[in-house]
């Protein structure tokens, strides 16, 4: 249970820190264009990034997938990049109304795929091949506790500017879409692997 505890700890902070910024900053761009009210779709779309993310770490905690770290962490603000520019093409209606399945979830299926190879960097550098199944879940649930209370705190910002302050979804969703958009090109060319 110790090594459980420790590892969930780990995946927590992985994401809660300054230098999970980029992490923080995709997971808030994928959940802007939501209400409190849409919470099972939020749960949804953190779910299928969850999903995606799980794949790679243990593929890579295995051993079975080896991609060069500078270029992993060169491509997850482009991810972020990918999806400000999605939530700034979406109209008003979409917006307010999003379609069943949105492409912003395979967005975060495929994304996941490239931020858990991040995740497995962090994760690596401590493992061995001894508990791997137990500290990969400890990690991945450490990990998705603290998405979600990324998510529950971008869910109540967004409530007290479109709920409370009346300004427009749309216009919400657009202005910290292009504040996520304009750090995560800066971010991006920061990491270039050149």
């Amino acid at each position: 249970m110790e090594d459980f505890n420790l590892y969930f700890r780990l995946g927590t902070e992985h994401i809660l820190t300054w230098e999970a910024l980029d992490h923080i900053l995709f997971v808030t761009a994928l959940c802007l264009r939501y209400l409190v009210a849409d919470w099972r779709k939020v749960i949804v779309l953190v779910t299928a990034f969850t999903i995606g993310h799980s794949i790679t770490l243990a593929l890579s905690a295995s051993g079975h997938v080896r991609i060069s770290t500078k270029w992993i962490e060169f491509l997850i603000p482009l991810t972020i990049v990918a999806t400000a520019i999605n939530n700034l093409i979406q109209k008003s209606a979409q917006v307010k109304y999003p379609s069943r399945l949105p492409v912003i979830y395979f967005f975060a299926l495929f994304f996941g795929l490239i931020h858990g190879l991040a995740f497995a960097n962090t994760f690596l550098s401590l493992e061995g091949k001894q508990g791997l199944v137990v500290h990969l879940l400890a990690f991945n649930l450490g990990i998705e506790v603290a998405q979600l209370l990324v998510v529950a705190v971008v869910l109540l910002i967004s409530f007290v500017f479109v709920q409370l302050l009346k300004i427009s979804r749309l216009y919400w969703v657009r202005v910290a879409s292009v504040l996520i958009f304009v750090a995560s090109v800066k971010m991006a060319f920061e990491r270039f692997p050149g």
